[in-house]
């Protein structure tokens, strides 16, 4: 028990003496706090040259225990440069902090200095001077004072530090997450020790962007000879993500800064690698990661002004690693190579390389070989050669390329490429460009990410050449339809690699099968960000495609149209496709056809066409051109075998609806042994032929020329002959429009008995055969589903007035002695009366 009672009593007073101590100290602190704070503000005063701004000064013994500290709210301290209302500094807190044993002795010695949450600007001007040169004198040669700064340490909490050198063109931005440095400092040396975590946000030299956004950790130690300015970096570790970097050597700054440093890699990584390059260059490739052994040395040696760069020189390499993207499980397996980079021997980016050797591995246990080089970063070369087989579907998941969405099948890969891309940019068509090799597709399939249909099947080889390339026997399938080029692809690499360039194709090109229900369908051809409309068609020619074809295709098809044996030449040049002799067979006859489409006009494709048409069926030329967009005269209403001459302009908009109002055309058409079937205003001359024989009108040939313009079909007046005992001829003539107003002339010869019941009604017509036919003409006016029959009065009175001049010629004729012609005659009808047909 006695044991017991000692150690609570050891416990209470120890307690009470702390509880004493710190309430002696936050006396001492209170008491004090006024004369420390004056004191302060006075020695920093003596040494700071520069203005700067406070909220509130305080002094805490809480916020750095067990240290007293001077606290500054609101910090902004203005930089070093005249005239200039900038700021080097702005900090939410400012910490300075001395020991309580101080405050005992009345001698203030400020050992640590924190920087919390804010930002340090700190610059070099195009002139050379600094914006940080804010001490008067040494803070740590203070004597006689009862305040003095002599910092051992400097800490650094969640503080953005922007380093901008306006005349090397360099900038550094670093988030300081919690970075801490011991500090030794004598009239002749200081020693740093750092360490902590940061985020590189970016470093930008001249030449690129480098470190973008790596979090990074610092253990380092270095020594500042103040005497000959110079700096010792005994070896430090910096760790990017997961590798480490171990850095050591010499930085000199009696004049121009020279530097001798040297750099090597441990627990590397290819990504680590890549994030030591200018971003240009590794951008497509920052998401991957690699596993394996990857190293990794170099060396930054030499002058560094805004006159001069230090030589850099990197070497790495890696060996059995694996390549892979995160997010995919294909992987790039077994990999080996070295790996090379210097910026040359004028230490810029003219003179920077980087290569890559003996680069070897595995793709889906498919092994591959080759080389890459990229020189002049200014003016890039790029050469590179490779060879393997290679599964597609693999390397696309691989590489996750935005353009493509999937693929599948084999490529035997034998390439070597080499150029200069400015000067190929300069002059295209020059031999600036290196490529050779060729590449062999098997059962390659693609789906692009700009076109809804896939390309399936694809086989052939692509045989390289400087700009161009020779194609044998590549074959496809592009949705239903099929393909099949062999030829040559002029300025391939051009037209890949520039913007505004053309590529030319000069081959044959054959298929079996077109739909172009499917090719021209916007929503099979169209990203579905660029569509216009969720249904239709869709034609947009390239201004960078050109072509010659000899074309041969077995079938086609676009809505109801559908042909076969389609031969002939195609050429496309400046968004214009011309044919002189396409020929193909259709609709039970044959056509051959020349002309032009021209879609240099997004929204106004002119289709201009001369065609010959040869014993092709009337019912099915109808059936397929749905009957012209009318319903007057359809389809079932027609037989024969047409044989025409078209020539015509057709205008488009891009979406292939057709501009009627701008259609022009002129047909010479015959049709041969053609039928009208009822056809409902035959239907209205029952009065005349029995409705079962007008049911089937028969005739042997028509022949006329037509004309199309301004929305308007115009038929010249034509004979018929028909099977119709009763009406063995009928003439037409007159105009159609499209929007379906109709204004025909009928003329047919009128046979009948006496029938004085129905005859009241025309006037008497005479059995007199030597006088000839009597002849009936009428008018057929209205809408399609709305017309009228209706007497001629105009052309009647026109054949009286001919009959008149008839007649006093024959009259001249007798007195000569001459026998008088056979003339025809009218039924005479009441002015303007209509027929009531049943």
């Amino acid at each position: 028990m006695k044991r017991k009672g000692l150690v609570k009593k050891v416990l209470f007073y120890t307690v009470a003496a702390v509880v004493a101590v710190v309430t002696i100290a936050f006396a001492l602190v209170y008491t004090y706090q006024d004369k420390i704070i004056a004191l302060f503000v006075t020695e920093a005063n003596k040494h700071i040259k520069t203005k700067v701004e406070v909220g509130t000064i305080s002094l805490s013994l809480l916020d750095k225990f067990p240290q007293v500290a001077v606290s500054l709210d609101k910090v902004n301290v203005v930089e070093a440069v005249p005239e200039s209302a900038e700021p080097l500094a702005k900090l939410s807190k400012l910490y300075f902090t001395f020991s309580i044993w101080d405050v005992l002795r009345g001698k203030y010695n400020v050992n640590e200095l924190y920087l919390e949450d804010g930002a340090i600007f700190v610059k070099v001007l195009k002139d050379g001077s600094v914006n940080y040169e804010i001490i008067k004198t040494d803070t740590t040669a203070t004597a006689n004072n009862d305040f003095a700064f002599n910092l051992e340490q400097i800490e650094l909490n969640r503080v953005a530090i922007h380093y901008t050198d306006l005349k090397l063109n360099q900038a550094y931005e670093v988030d300081a997450h919690q970075l801490q440095a011991a500090l030794a400092i004598d009239p002749e040396a200081i020693g740093i020790e750092a360490k902590g975590d940061a985020t590189i946000n970016t470093i930008k030299l001249s030449s690129g962007e480098y470190f973008k956004g790596k979090r990074v950790t610092l253990n380092a130690a270095l020594a500042i000879d103040r005497i000959n300015k110079s700096i010792t970096l005994d070896p430090s570790v910096v760790n990017v993500e997961n590798a480490a970097y171990e850095v050591a050597g010499r930085i000199n700054f009696a004049e121009t800064t020279e530097l001798d440093l040297k750099l090597n890699g441990k627990n590397t990584s290819i990504q680590s690698l890549l994030s030591l390059l200018p971003q240009h260059i590794t951008k497509e490739f920052n998401q991957y990661r690699s596993d394996g052994d990857v190293y990794f040395s170099g060396s930054v040696k030499g002058k560094i002004s805004a006159k001069h760069n230090p030589e850099i020189t990197f070497s790495f390499g890696c060996r059995n690693a694996t390549f892979y993207h995160p997010d995919v499980k294909q992987r790039l397996e077994k990999l080996s190579f070295e790996g090379s980079f210097t910026n040359g021997t004028n230490q810029n980016a003219s003179t920077s390389a980087l290569v890559l050797k003996n680069l070897k591995g595995s793709l889906n246990n498919r092994t591959f070989t080759g080389n890459v080089s990229y020189k002049n970063f200014k003016n890039p070369t790029v050469a590179f050669d490779a060879r393997g087989m290679v599964d597609v579907a693999y390397v696309l998941g691989l590489l996750q390329l935005k353009q493509v969405r999937s693929g599948s099948g084999l490529a035997d890969v034998q390439i070597a490429f080499s150029g200069n891309f400015n000067e190929f940019k300069e002059r295209p068509g020059n031999s600036t460009l290196h490529t050779s090799g060729d590449i062999t597709l098997h059962n390659v399939s693609l789906h692009l990410a700009d076109l809804p249909l896939p390309i399936t099947g694809m086989y052939g080889n692509f045989m390289f050449k400087r700009n161009d390339v020779a194609v044998s026997n590549f074959k496809g399938k592009l949705g239903e339809s099929d393909f099949a080029l062999n030829g040559m692809f002029n300025n391939v690499m051009a037209w890949l690699l520039l913007k505004n360039q053309r590529l030319l194709v000069d081959a044959d090109f054959s298929s079996y099968n077109l739909n172009f229900d499917q090719l021209l369908r916007e929503e099979l051809n169209t990203p579905a960000s660029a569509r216009e409309s969720n249904s239709g068609y869709r034609l947009e020619v390239s201004p960078d495609i050109a072509f010659n074809l000899e074309a041969s295709v077995r079938k086609m098809k676009f809505r109801r149209f559908k042909g076969e044996n389609i031969k002939g030449a195609v050429t496309l040049r400046n968004q214009v496709i011309t044919t002189p002799n396409i020929s193909f067979n259709a609709m039970g006859g044959n056509f051959a056809v020349r002309g032009s489409i021209d879609a240099r006009q997004r929204n106004h494709i002119k289709v201009s066409t001369a065609s010959k048409i040869n014993h092709m069926s009337v019912d099915s030329l109808f059936y397929v051109f749905e009957n012209f967009n009318q319903d007057f005269i359809l389809d079932r209403h027609l037989r024969g075998s047409l044989t025409a001459n078209i020539i015509s302009d057709v205008y488009l908009d891009n979406q292939l609806n057709p501009k009627t109002n701008l259609l022009e055309a002129e047909i010479e058409a015959t049709v041969r042994n053609g039928q009208l079937i009822n056809f409902a205003p035959m239907q209205k001359m029952s009065t005349f032929v029995k409705r079962s024989e007008l049911a089937n009108m028969r005739f042997s040939e028509l022949h006329n020329n037509f004309y199309i313009q301004q929305r308007t079909i115009y038929i010249p007046e034509m004979d018929i002959r028909t099977n119709l005992s009763p009406l063995p001829s009928v003439s037409i003539s007159g105009m159609h429009t499209f929007d379906q107003d109709m204004d025909y002339k009928i003329k047919m010869p009128l046979f009948q008995k006496r029938r004085p019941d129905k005859d009241a009604v025309f006037g008497v017509v005479a059995e007199d055969t030597d006088a000839g036919n009597s002849m009936l003409f009428l008018t057929l006016k209205g809408k399609e589903n709305n017309f009228k029959l209706a007497y001629d009065d105009e052309r009647v009175r026109a054949k009286i007035k001919d009959d008149l001049k008839q007649e006093g010629q024959e009259i001249k004729q007798i007195l000569k002695g001459k026998k008088p012609v056979k003339k025809e005659k009218t039924v005479e009808l009441e002015e303007g009366e209509y027929f009531d047909f049943n």
